[in-house]
């Protein structure tokens, strides 16, 4: 029983170690990593080859499915860091459930072809050990062999909680964990600390103490509608790469020219994870509040909800709804965005396969959409919340279209080199984006209701190959808030500037203000409000860009509806921009 145990046990154990050498980023080596780091590798391949003894009854068998499970993570982990730039966490392993859910947004990314040769590989080496290697139940008894396999299994556990115990904390950069630790340590140390981070207070959100604010804000007829846009992988590639046209986003640069604010946005996720940076937008909750949760913080708002930007204006009265032209179940957003606040979520359901530009609904037709819900007046002020899906990858499965070049990349030369055609696609779609802008920009313009706009990216495309090709490109997005009337200027307590499309006057308490036909004459105010108003001339009528992190953007959207005498002691100075992981 030893010898049929032993040698598959010790070469599964070795060959696991080899394995880490495949990884990238590569984690130090054995003889360079800490005691504590070691015992954790040892005790989970003890504790893996044990369970799968148990099931499998076969040595060899079992121990060629522990590496191929190891292989697995590594070849998830090398393709994540190579798209994402962050190695694979324990917080990866739901998405595997996912990749079957939603194959389309996983598996490309692997290769259908390399996909299809693992599957088909691993059915024969299954077929081949059962066939070849005999049960150790037929061949030593069932006793024997149930004591054995629970032995290896208690023994594994008992190095494994001894030495997790003794493992050094974790900094929260995958990258640096992975490289310090190894992979099955890093993993983890990742999940008990997930495990052990705390929950966020909701007096953490900044909108826990702006609800107040809200509940105060004046009649809803003063109050604007407001439209809030993550543009998916929307960023500005003509700083980063000179060959794109430098007239591609022709309504992005109008509208930021004449924004209330914009500038450039620290999010904290490249490529993907999508939720990191729509979670710090809405809740105003920094990354690192929530600890090891930072990762997928939606699955902690399915039981944990927050205040969010959303609740904050829907206790004002407003009509909050989500679109998100996807499946609603995706990332759980059919249950967390009714926890954030909102009274409807507007799916994939809502559009046709007509609408789709490329693989998803496109975001001229999502535009429409938001047209019509502000052309549906209740008689309420609407805030919309729009996470588009046109720029989504995989990019790689369309073609590029070369009539399209001219006003992407002009100096291209056809057929394209294998970095530009994934760029000339995303480039295609983002000029669909930047009409898009044009769009929602029109929509409110023309409502009832003055209107804000805020617009930002969620993260930067994947484009590993134009990355090689051209250099890195700046982990920020851009952002911007732009409002209907023609310039800025604080009526104390709404936010709103009256052009002449409207006169208003109304005595607001501490801080009245007459507005008639766009010009404020103070009556009575306090020098704070009127440092702040100054401030919001300045940068409105400078147009300085002004750098903030994905968790200010929020609460920046709600000081522009509700007003700048906002108290400093409502809204805590944020933390610093989180650095990328």
């Amino acid at each position: 029983m030893i010898n049929a145990l032993a040698w598959p046990l010790l070469a599964g154990l070795v060959i696991s170690g080899l394995l880490e050498a495949l990884l990238s980023p590569r984690p130090r080596p054995f003889w360079q990593r800490s005691v504590a780091a070691n015992g954790v590798h040892i005790g989970s391949w003890l504790l893996l080859f044990g369970v799968l003894l148990l099931l499998l009854q076969r040595p060899w068998f079992a121990a060629m499915v522990a590496l191929s499970l190891q292989m697995v993570v590594v070849q998830s982990s090398n393709t994540k860091s190579h798209t994402l730039n962050e190695p694979f966490i324990c917080h990866d392993f739901e998405y595997f459930w996912d990749a079957i859910l939603h194959p389309r947004l996983y598996v490309p990314f692997f290769g259908i072809g390399l996909a299809i040769a693992a599957s088909s590989a691993s059915a024969l080496a299954i077929g081949a050990f059962f066939y070849w290697e005999s049960s150790l139940v037929s061949r030593l008894g069932a006793s024997l062999f149930v004591t054995n396999a629970l032995g290896l299994i208690a023994t594994g556990t008992l190095l494994l909680a001894l030495s997790l115990r003794r493992l050094a904390a974790i900094t929260l950069q995958p990258v640096d964990d992975l490289q310090q630790l190894g992979l099955f340590a890093s993993l983890w140390a990742y999940g008990v600390a997930l495990m052990r981070a705390p929950i966020p207070a909701p007096e953490q959100s900044p909108f826990h103490a702006l609800t107040q604010v809200a509940k105060t804000s004046p009649d809803t007829p003063t109050l604007p509608n407001v439209v809030l846009v993550q543009s998916e992988s929307f960023f500005d590639p003509r700083p980063w790469c000179k060959d794109v046209d430098a007239q591609l986003l022709p309504h992005f640069d109008s509208t930021r020219e004449h924004a209330l604010l914009q500038g450039a946005l620290h999010v904290p996720a490249w490529g993907a994870n999508t939720v990191r940076t729509e979670c710090a937008v809405l809740t105003g909750i920094a990354p690192a509040q929530w600890g090891a949760r930072q990762f997928n913080p939606y699955r902690t708002l399915l039981r944990h909800p927050q205040p969010s930007l959303a609740s904050a204006l829907k206790a004002a009265g407003y009509r909050t709804v989500c679109v998100h032209p996807y499946l609603a179940s995706f990332y759980f957003r059919h249950k967390v965005m009714p926890q954030l606040g909102f009274d409807e979520f507007i799916d994939i359901e809502a559009f046709n396969s007509s609408d789709k530009n490329g693989q998803y609904i496109s975001d001229l037709a999502v535009a429409g959409k938001v047209g019509r819900l502000l052309e549906d007046d209740d008689n309420r002020p609407l805030f919309i919340f729009v996470i588009t899906m046109e720029n989504h990858g995989p990019l790689h499965l369309e073609t590029p279209n070369q009539a399209t070049l001219a006003k992407t990349l002009p100096n291209a030369i056809w057929p394209l080199a294998d970095h530009l055609r994934d760029l000339a696609v995303y480039l295609h779609h983002l000029s669909e984006s930047d009409k898009m802008l044009a769009s929602v920009k029109e929509s409110l313009d023309t409502a009832d209701r003055p209107g804000l706009l805020g617009w930002y990216g969620d993260h930067v495309p994947i484009l590993p190959a134009a990355y090689k090709h051209f250099t890195l490109p700046d982990s920020r997005t851009p952002y911007l808030i732009w409002s209907t009337d023609d310039r800025v200027v604080d009526n104390g307590l709404a936010g709103k500037a009256l052009t002449n499309k409207a006169s208003i006057n109304k005595d607001l308490v501490d801080g009245r203000a007459e507005v008639s036909r766009g010009k404020v004459n103070r009556v009575t105010v306090n020098q704070t409000a009127v440092n702040d108003v100054k401030t919001s001339e300045r940068l409105a009528m400078t147009n300085e860009p002004r750098e903030l992190a994905a968790n200010e953007l929020g609460v920046q959207l709600f000081k522009h509806v509700f007003g700048h005498t906002i108290s400093s002691d409502v809204i805590k100075a944020e933390p610093e921009p989180q650095e990328q992981e």
